[in-house]
């Protein structure tokens, strides 16, 4: 952790500001995902069978946008996408506690996600165009920290909120997103011209429409890549969506708890990220995917065995852990492909991945559980063992066919994940 104040020091404005970003960010999500099955099952009487489907609009709603939107920010810049795209996604979290009944609250989801969809991807490109690409590894890990810390505040804050009406955790969550996005219009500069993500005169910049917005279907290796991504994050997403209910319906803990539970998970997040980050810098990236599926597998094993408080604390503990190993890495791994004019458009075909995990995760984990309980725990084992080795398989094949005939930031954004490794 002693690198972090020489590591403060000259960094750039929109650096800063898009790690407050990523806080605001976590904040609204720390308040949503714990509470919104709850809110979905006490107040609004949605059946637990479709709550994971209300989640998948959410996701569903990134899904649509992106193939649309997703690359607009390689067009007209960063700064105006992540205004609007923070002042739409806190916009529909506000109108989430005033709506009532499945179709509502599905199309304020499905409008919410279409903001979302490219708010992530552009804070991690803004990131990478005013700092060094050997530097990226350390950023997007920082952006997890900073993601986390404000994962702490949210269900903190929800917890403190559910006692009055599960419906003001989402005003809170609201509120902080227009925060972030009046700050950054105020305060963000623009930085598509900068560095080696400068949007140029090349060839590429010329392309339009979705064949241009979705490099997944031009570039093979990215495809291949972000398939073990989904695959991988699909069980994992199961502890956010399942373990509210799993942990209510055992009696185990009460909403505030739920809250509290998943406030430590986000702290041990911010406690413990730039310390595995340097200890990852000498692993390869199987040998980390790998150490993130074990970790993964012992809380699902943990989970099905007991609901007991121990067991939930020590689940969340282990895959907090699982996603230290493997969060930078997926991004620094896309960005190594990314020709430079198309940064943007990457990390936007990479968010991809994670609306999919996003919207089959839920949907899958909670029609698990309506069946029986201990279901998801069980069937995740085995597909974790298979996604972890594939995932760290593809990580390895991009770093390794990165060159410079995909783009002039290439050779600079390969070496940034060999340091990485």
């Amino acid at each position: 952790m002693t690198i972090l104040p020489t590591s403060w020091r000259g960094l750039p404005r929109p650096t800063l500001l898009g790690l407050f970003l990523f806080f605001c960010a976590g904040f609204a999500d720390g308040a949503l995902v714990p509470f919104f099955p709850l809110w979905a099952s006490s107040e609004a009487n949605i059946p637990t069978g479709a709550i994971g489907l209300l989640f998948a609009c959410y996701a569903g709603g990134e899904l649509i946008a992106a193939p649309l939107i997703g690359g607009i920010a390689d067009r007209i810049g960063r700064r105006p996408v992540l205004i609007l795209s923070s002042l739409g996604v806190g916009c529909g979290f506000i109108a989430l506690s005033f709506v009532h009944g499945v179709a509502a609250t599905a199309i304020v989801l499905l409008l919410t996600g279409m903001c979302e969809s490219v708010l992530h991807p552009t804070i991690l490109t803004a990131i990478a165009d005013v700092t060094e690409p050997s530097a990226h590894p350390r950023w997007f890990g920082m952006a997890r920290v900073s993601s986390s810390a404000g994962q702490i505040l949210g269900p903190a804050c929800g917890a403190l909120l559910a006692l009055v009406s599960l419906g003001s955790v989402f005003l809170a969550g609201g509120g902080m997103l227009l925060l972030g996005g009046i700050v950054m219009l105020v305060a963000l500069a623009e930085t598509a011209g900068n560095g080696d993500g400068a949007g140029g005169t090349d060839e590429t910049e010329e392309e339009e429409g979705l064949s241009a917005l979705l490099p997944a279907f031009r570039d093979g290796r990215l495809a291949k890549l972000l398939g073990w991504v989904v695959l991988f994050e699909i069980s994992g997403n199961w502890i956010e969506a399942v373990i509210p209910l799993y942990a209510q319906d055992a009696g185990t803990l009460s909403p505030s708890g739920v809250g509290a539970l998943f406030a430590y998970a986000a702290a041990l997040t911010v406690g413990l990220q730039m310390l595995v980050s340097r200890f990852a810098e000498t692993r390869s990236a199987l040998w980390l995917t790998v150490g993130a599926g074990i970790s993964t597998i012992a809380a699902f094993a943990l989970l099905a065995a007991s609901p007991a408080v121990v067991s939930l604390i020590a689940a969340v503990s282990l895959c907090a852990v699982a996603q230290m190993l493997v969060g930078p890495l997926v991004p620094t791994a896309v960005n190594a492909l990314a020709p430079s004019a198309r940064r943007a458009s990457y990390m936007a075909a990479s968010s991809v991945a994670v609306d999919l995990k996003d919207s089959l995760g839920p949907s899958i984990g909670t029609a698990l559980y309506a069946l029986a309980p201990r279901l998801p725990w069980v069937a995740g084992i085995p597909l974790v063992a298979i996604a972890s080795l594939g995932l760290g398989a593809a990580i390895g094949q991009a770093r390794s066919s990165a060159g410079p005939s995909e783009g002039g930031a290439m050779p600079q954004a390969g070496a940034a994940v060999e340091n990485y490794r």
